[in-house]
């Protein structure tokens, strides 16, 4: 169970992305978010 939970958090998270790049974020932009935040 708490590998399904860890696998939806990361789900979760890479629809961020993909939701910020589709309205426009520059992909640059997106890996520094993704390197400030711990690479989590």
């Amino acid at each position: 169970m708490k590998g399904l939970k860890i696998f939806r958090n990361n789900q979760e998270g890479k629809i961020g992305y993909i939701l910020l790049w589709l309205l426009g974020v520059p992909i640059p932009i997106l890996i520094v978010i993704y390197l400030v935040r711990g690479c989590t």
